[in-house]
């Protein structure tokens, strides 16, 4: 009867390696369920990003504001007959 207990005992072990480590098993399944969930949260950034790069597209197609905004603050450019006058941070006296 002990034979067969330890028999029984090894049986079930046999069957719940491929549960536990083998290639379906349940620790891949929580390691790939995990990897998913990074996955997703890069996924929705970027898709935030790109809606944010797509308003700015469809708004430099559509009109010049957006565009004359981005020449003049990225490019400091300005229109004609209009006079730049540029204010430094710190006063005349402090700087080194």
């Amino acid at each position: 009867m002990r034979w067969l207990t330890v028999g029984l005992l090894a049986v079930i072990v046999l069957l719940q390696y491929p549960l536990w480590l083998g290639k379906g098993g349940w620790l891949k399944v929580w390691e790939y369920d995990r990897q998913l969930k990074v996955q997703r949260e890069e996924t929705r950034k970027l898709e935030i990003r790109n809606a944010g790069l797509d308003a700015e597209v469809r708004d430099l197609k559509q009109g010049y504001d957006a565009i004359e905004e981005r020449a003049r603050f990225e490019l400091g450019m300005v229109k004609q007959d209009e006079v730049f006058v540029q204010i430094p941070d710190e006063p005349a006296g402090e700087r080194r």
